[in-house]
């Protein structure tokens, strides 16, 4: 199964950053095809880790950090609320009694770490700032200049 909370993180991140007036849960929701309590979710997931600020009776999220320092891998570890990228898990309980079972797990435990590490390394020379200006640039190609709600 696909996880999907750096996309969702990201999206979310993109709406705070870019929104003209700050923006309820519930129409954050709506943007991102979702539910106003997976938001909330969400949201206190980057606020636990710094990302994002709220006022009480107040509506909205504020960026705390600048979108050209704050890094994917940033946005990932507080969405997935880890300290390490996990892409990948080794299946659980393989037999002894096979040379196969016998050794799957260190030989695949291996691979997958070593894969984790280089999308550690990719998403850590991504920047919000950069997935910003992608979507601007994509929304102006696409001849789309409606401003976030």
């Amino acid at each position: 199964m696909r996880d999907t909370r750096l996309s969702s993180a990201l999206h979310l991140l993109v709406l705070v950053s870019e929104a003209q007036k700050p923006m309820s849960s519930e129409q954050m929701a709506m943007s991102m095809g979702t539910n106003a309590s997976y938001v909330r979710r969400l949201s206190g997931s980057l606020r636990k880790a710094g990302i994002v600020q709220s006022r009480k009776g107040s509506p909205g999220l504020r960026l705390v950090p600048d979108p050209a320092k704050l890094t994917l891998l940033d946005i990932y570890l507080a969405a997935c609320e880890t300290d390490h990228v996990e892409l990948f898990e080794v299946h659980h309980n393989p037999s002894d009694r096979c040379i196969v079972g016998r050794h799957i797990s260190p030989v695949l435990g291996g691979m997958f770490k070593k894969l984790e590490e280089e999308a550690a390394h990719e998403l850590r020379s991504l920047t919000l700032a950069d997935c910003i200006a992608a979507l601007r640039a994509h929304a102006a190609q696409a001849n789309d200049s409606e401003g976030v709600a």
